[in-house]
Formats: C-alpha cells, sequence, structure tokens
C-alpha cells in the first residue's frame, strides 16, 4: 500500500493529483475519505479502481453517518475494516490510500499494526497490517507556505479544517506529516526564493532520508515525475514503521552546518534538569524553532525516560519508559540489544545511563540562547550531590511535569497526537 498526504490547501491538491496518476495502474485502488464535513458526523469514502486488464472502474462515493464525528472514529470503523476487505480480494494488487489532511499519516500505520480489527466477514480478528503492508509514505508540500505553518501555533480546528474538540495545530501535522515521509513532493510555484531555499534546507533536515522531486503546480505533476520519486525511496526508510524514542537522534545523517539561518541544535548531557528550572525555561523551544525531540533526565523522577518533542508553538511531555538503570533483571532481558549498546558506551557508575539527548532544529532563533537557556535549567554541584545522595529530599521538589499538574501555563500551546485531540502537554 502505498500512503499520501498532505496539508489542506495545494498540497491537497497534489494528493488528489497523484492518487489519479497512481490509480491508473491495474489492479490498484484507491482509497480516500472526505472529513469536510465530520462537524456534522458526516464523512464520505471515495473508492476509484482499476481492474487487472487496465480498464478504469467507475468511482464509488459512500456515506457514513459517525455517532461521534471524529477521525479516531473514522479510523477505527470505517478505514481499517475497508483496508481488510480490499487486502482479501485476489483483483487488488495495490491500494493507494489518499488520506484526507485531517489524518495523520504516523497514526494511520500505527493503527494498521496495532488496531485489531473485528467483524469482517471471512477474517479473523486482529489488525489489518496482517494483510496490508506500507510500501512507502509520500507526503505532498507547499513551498508557499510550509514553513509558516512549521513554526506557528494556529491549531486546524481554527483553520476550519476539524471540530471544536480537535486540539492539533498545524505545526504537528507540518512536522509530523515530512518526519514521517519517505518521499517529499514540492510544489514551489509561487514561492519566495528565500522561503523555498529555507524550506528545502528544513526538509533536509527533517527528512534526510527522503528523496525529494520538485514541480512547479499540482496540475504539472505526472507519472515520470512518481515513478522516479518513489524508486529513489531508499532500502532502509520507515515505510510506516514506528518511531523508537531509544534510537539515534540524527539517524539519517542530516546536514550539520547551518544553511539560510537553518540549524540542527544538539543538546547532550549526563546531567539531569532541575524541573521547575526547565518549566521556565522551555519557551526558548516554541519561538522560532520547527521542531525539538529527545529524552530527558528530570531529577525529579529517576526511574523514567522523559520524552520532550515540539513542532512550532507547541510542545509535549510524555513518557518513554524506564532507565536501563532503573529496570529489573526480568525487564532488562526484554531491551532492544542496540539500546543495550548503547548504553553501555556512556554508562555512569552512579547513575547509569540516565541522560539528556535533544535535537532542535531552528529557523529564526539563536542556537546560543537556546543552549544558555537550556545549561542554565540543569542541577548545580549542590543539587547534584543531592541527586545522589538525597533523593528523598529531591522527590520534594517541585515538578510541573509530574502526574500532579494538570495543565501546562499556556494551554493553547498544547500539541496532542491522538488524532481527535485527545492527548494534551504533560501527558505521562
Amino acid at each position: 500500500m502505498l500512503v499520501l498526504a498532505g496539508l489542506p490547501g495545494r498540497a491537497a491538491e497534489g494528493v488528489e493529483r497523484a492518487a489519479r496518476l497512481l490509480g491508473a495502474g491495474p489492479g490498484t485502488v484507491v482509497v480516500r475519505h472526505d472529513l469536510s464535513e465530520l462537524r456534522q458526523g458526516v464523512v464520505r469514502r471515495i473508492v476509484r479502481s482499476c481492474a487487472a486488464d487496465g480498464a478504469v472502474g467507475r468511482e464509488s462515493v459512500t456515506v457514513l453517518e459517525l455517532a461521534h464525528g471524529c477521525v479516531s472514529c473514522t479510523l477505527r470503523a470505517d478505514l481499517l475494516p475497508y483496508l481488510c476487505l480490499l487486502a482479501e480480494r485476489d483483483s487488488v494488487r495495490r491500494i493507494v490510500l489518499a488520506l484526507d489532511p485531517a489524518f495523520e499519516a504516523e497514526a494511520v500505520c500505527q493503527a494498521i499494526d496495532d488496531v485489531v480489527v473485528t467483524g469482517v466477514n471471512g477474517r479473523i480478528d486482529g489488525p489489518a497490517g496482517r494483510t496490508v503492508r506500507i510500501d512507502s509514505v509520500l507526503t505532498c508540500v507547499d513551498a508557499r507556505d510550509w514553513l509558516a505553518d512549521a513554526t506557528g501555533d494556529e491549531t486546524f480546528a481554527e483553520r476550519g479544517h476539524a471540530t471544536a474538540e480537535d486540539e492539533r495545530t498545524m505545526a504537528q501535522l507540518a512536522v509530523g506529516q515530512v518526519e514521517f515521509a519517505d518521499a517529499l513532493l514540492v510544489f514551489d510555484s509561487g514561492a519566495d526564493l528565500l522561503d523555498r531555499e529555507r524550506t528545502t534546507a528544513v526538509l533536509a533536515r527533517l527528512a534526510p532520508r527522503a528523496p525529494v522531486t520538485y514541480v512547479a503546480e499540482p496540475a504539472a505533476l505526472d507519472t515520470d515525475d512518481l515513478t522516479w520519486l518513489l524508486r529513489r525511496v531508499p532500502a532502509d526508510a520507515r515505510r510506516g514503521a514506528p518511531f523508537d524514542p531509544h534510537a539515534p537522534l540524527l539517524a539519517g545523517a542530516p546536514p550539520l552546518e547551518p544553511d539560510c539561518g537553518v540549524a540542527l541544535v544538539e543538546f547532550a548531557t549526563d546531567r539531569p534538569f532541575h524541573p521547575d528550572r526547565l518549566h521556565s525555561a522551555i519557551d526558548v523551544l516554541l519561538d522560532g524553532v520547527v521542531s525539538a525531540r529527545g529524552r530527558v533526565w528530570l531529577a525529579t523522577q529517576p526511574d523514567e525516560v522523559v520524552w520532550l518533542e515540539s513542532a512550532g508553538g507547541g510542545l509535549r511531555v510524555g513518557g518513554a519508559g524506564k532507565w536501563l538503570a532503573a529496570m529489573t533483571s526480568r525487564e532488562l532481558e526484554q531491551v532492544d540489544p542496540e539500546r543495550a549498546t548503547l548504553a553501555s558506551l556512556r554508562w555512569h557508575e552512579h547513575f547509569g545511563d540516565r541522560h539528556t539527548s535533544l535535537v532542535i532544529l531552528v529557523a529564526d532563533s539563536d542556537p546560543e540562547e537556546i543552549r544558555h537557556a537550556l545549561h542554565w535549567a540543569l542541577v548545580d554541584e549542590d543539587e547534584l550531590r543531592q541527586v545522589r545522595f538525597a533523593p528523598e529530599r529531591v522527590a520534594l521538589w517541585a515538578d510541573p511535569f509530574g502526574d500532579q499538574h494538570e495543565e501546562p501555563c499556556d494551554t493553547n500551546r498544547s500539541t496532542p497526537v491522538a488524532g481527535d485531540g485527545a492527548t494534551r502537554n504533560n501527558e505521562r
């Protein structure tokens, strides 16, 4: 299966154009869900097929009425079961899934692998991934405004593309679509030259493995462009695989030198953060920054790997399991060997594998200011001694990232990861 994604506007037009071109192959079925009336609980499933002999079949439209109109319900109630049905048909050689902008490719691919589909006639209950294999994820980008979306804080709902309950930001969608892509299709007609160069620099650092094709307009896209692009998807592309929070953060060898003000900032330390100071310093990651992600060691949470990620003006702090040093022997037996090997290279005699490793992609901010703010938030020497010798005192420190903290200071900066905005900042 080939997955196509893009933001509303010209990128979404590119998704539709690419789907029509790719759908001309024998035995190909193009599936698209129109979520423009989701607020009214109405979803349209649009299917277009091409027979094995190359004859193009007619387009069918099925109107679905959902009791609770949300992206997650559409995914579970219709998309996943329908993919299972198509996969069982001998006449179907390939599925092209043209995602509505409200769908996130990563969430869809994760659901294909993890969500159990029930009630499909003639099929044993289980995830769609048993019979549906993801070949590539292609993301369409409009060079005129993608970077502005990727660094802003406007929500998807404020643009009129989602229900009021959907708190995802345009930045979350813009950054997430590109990070997850195996290939990128960029429409650059009408883009300011500097914006085009800066967008190119960001894409090269956000998705370093992904081949890129530049086309003026969606109408100018042809089959040769798509064939060239998809043939260059590298063998080690993600192809729908989930992100591993314990994997190297600079996978794919992105450019490390600055370009047009765009740069990657690495921040690594074996000293924990003071949670209250980190909470005060964290705004430095929300202005002029495309994205930040990485593992954080909080002094007040010695057992837990804290995961931090941002997109534009939105931030999420959550959990990524335990540090190896806090695991039982049975838990250690289940650890990925690569993670164990990397941890052994930096093992500390007192603190084990605990560390902080962040990668921050900046477009309009000062890297030194970011480094200075993060260094300020680390524990000092006296506090570090308390971390080592008096953990019961450290446990009493104020922790804005703990379970007891219901909301961040500015709720407008939340970047939920669930399709219907069910997840908020500081989720544990």
